[in-house]
């Protein structure tokens, strides 16, 4: 019999509105602190893309770029403004649907979303003044990365960092959190070869678990007003080891929506 099992997330309260060059890794453990919190090994923390975009300094003012004649032409047809249009495509590999409001793109990281990741909410005066958007941090693992050994150094626990950001889907309504970068835990569990509860092996089933985390962490982080960007996660189900975010793209053999 399984043993029965339990998942905590807990929200980091009164985290602060970040700006480039803020140190993540100081304020998260502060946070923590100020929780009652104290990092143990396989712990995991989960953090909210825009903070981790704001201190990297990925904030554009719109004021200073100038749409090609592509962007302008998609920006026409998607009823965008052009200008975030051609940051869209600076994002891109390449633009897979074009309609009035919806402009559909593959991330120059791999992934497919909406509007290359490029995102006018959540972005207040404090980012400065000008018509700003954010992007997507330049190489979301390589910020997990660095976090997680930051995590070892200040706290000496060996954790688990996911960044998480908010997708729609082809196939249903609504966002859901998923992870754009992954270090420490695995992106994909591959459960082909276990058994089921009957004595059948599995063909097929391998288990997104850092999307599943960021999905859960996404129920208290929110969408608006909320202010908190960073949830911490004790009791991950799954053995912990490097991976990458690449686990989870579809190779574009595989993908049956293109």
């Amino acid at each position: 019999m399984i043993p029965g099992r339990s998942l905590r997330l807990t929200a980091l309260a009164n985290f602060p509105l970040i700006r480039e060059g803020d140190d993540l890794a100081r304020l998260i453990l502060a946070g923590l602190d100020a929780g009652g919190l104290r990092l143990e090994d396989g712990d995991i923390l989960i953090l909210a893309q825009k903070i981790v975009s704001k201190s990297e300094g990925r904030l554009v003012d719109l004021k200073g770029v100038e749409p090609s004649v592509r962007a302008r032409a998609i920006a026409e047809k998607s009823q965008k403004d052009p200008r975030f249009v051609e940051m869209v495509l600076r994002e891109s590999r390449e633009v897979l649907r074009v309609r009035p409001g919806l402009l559909v793109v593959e991330h120059r990281l791999g992934f497919i979303c909406a509007n290359a990741g490029v995102d006018r909410s959540n972005i207040g005066a404090e980012d400065g003044e000008g018509e700003r958007v954010l992007l997507l941090p330049e190489d979301p693992d390589a910020s997990c990365r660095s976090l997680r050994s930051r995590m070892k150094e200040e706290a000496g626990a060996e954790v688990g960092v996911v960044i998480n950001d908010s997708h729609g889907r082809a196939w249903r309504n609504g966002i859901v959190g998923v992870a754009i970068g992954v270090a420490g835990l695995p992106a994909l569990e591959d459960l082909r070869g276990r058994m089921d509860l009957y004595d059948y092996q599995l063909q097929i089933t391998q288990v997104a678990a850092a999307d599943e985390l960021a999905s859960a962490a996404s129920l208290l982080m929110g969408q608006a007003d909320e202010a908190l960007p960073v949830v911490h996660a004790r009791g991950f189900p799954y053995p912990m080891r490097e991976s990458t975010m690449v686990e989870l793209i579809r190779p574009r053999d595989q993908d049956a929506f293109r």
